[in-house]
């Protein structure tokens, strides 16, 4: 089909076969023999037009003047790390960590029952294991585990490299709760989903909640595989990032649950409102490798 591209192809040809007709040394002492001034101007006619759209076709074959790149004012933060867990021991450290148990659905009519059992610690990493046992009258077993009354942060960079459970009714995340939950509750304390992804799907999810709104969005990843899931958080704006890829900016100056002290929060939870109540039993047990966590303040 002879398309926009096609046409302008033809004419560089020809125009082109112009300029090296015009350049070649036989062609121009044949030029001496012009019989009028008029044939000689309409060769340099000619060679200008060719010169004039190659310089055009330099800038991407529009003709248009290439609007410049914007620079970026925005100054980079920089970060100094405060605390981390690298996960090199042999059982997870409890002066860093807390276990929450029970069951009862956690207010997502959530299937598994949360203790320590199911977190260990193997080759570096941080294993929350979900399995399909029958604790405290749920049908299945799992580790929910925060740094609450241990460790807190506000602002900064917050980020940990994990590697997902991909099955129906897997429910993983690494998020964010107020400090001050136990004295305002939620959602008036404020949520920081960091990631969150359900079921099989490639979708990681980012979230916020707070007392009067709520923002989500979603980029495509690879959960089976190790990355590194982040917020960059300052007091004007939360930014989320998926291997240091920026993929949604939330405002919150005017949200003061978010200008207030967080604490950490790992766990996987096995179905509930979300991801369904369907579990494919084939598939478990099923764990959340967790590589680390990091915890960094903004130096500058």
């Amino acid at each position: 089909m002879l398309g926009r591209w096609d046409l302008r192809s033809i004419k560089n040809i020809y125009l082109y076969k112009n300029v090296f007709n015009l350049l070649n040394p036989n062609y121009i002492n044949d030029m001496k023999s012009f019989s009028t001034p008029l044939k000689a101007f309409s060769y340099a006619v000619i060679l200008f037009s060719a010169l004039a759209f190659a310089s055009c076709s330099k800038s991407g074959g529009s003709g248009n003047t290439p609007t410049p790149t914007p620079v970026d004012t925005v100054v980079k933060p920089v970060y100094a790390l405060v605390w981390s867990d690298e996960f090199n021991g042999t059982a997870v450290d409890t002066t860093k960590w807390h276990f929450e148990t029970g069951g009862g659905g956690w207010g997502n009519n959530e299937q598994e029952y949360y203790q320590g059992n199911n977190a260990t610690l193997a080759n570096g990493n941080l294993l929350i294991t979900v399995k399909k046992e029958s604790v405290g009258g749920q049908s299945y077993t799992s580790t929910r585990m925060t740094t609450q009354n241990r460790v807190t942060q506000t602002y900064g960079r917050i980020e940990a490299r994990i590697k997902m459970p991909v099955g129906q009714g897997m429910w993983p995340a690494f998020w964010m709760l107020g400090n001050n939950i136990n004295a305002v509750s939620w959602p008036t304390c404020g949520e920081i989903d960091i990631m969150e992804h359900i079921n099989t799907d490639s979708l990681i999810h980012g979230s916020l909640h707070w007392n009067g709104g709520n923002t989500s969005q979603a980029t495509l990843s690879t959960p089976s595989a190790y990355h590194v899931y982040a917020v960059e958080w300052d007091a004007k704006q939360i930014r989320f990032f998926v291997d240091d890829v920026k993929y949604d900016i939330e405002p919150i100056t005017n949200v003061s649950a978010f200008q207030l002290p967080f604490f950490l929060i790992l766990n996987v939870a096995a179905g509930g409102n979300w991801p369904g109540q369907t579990i494919d039993d084939s598939k478990l047990p099923l764990a959340m490798y967790v590589d680390y966590v990091r915890v960094y303040k903004q130096t500058n």
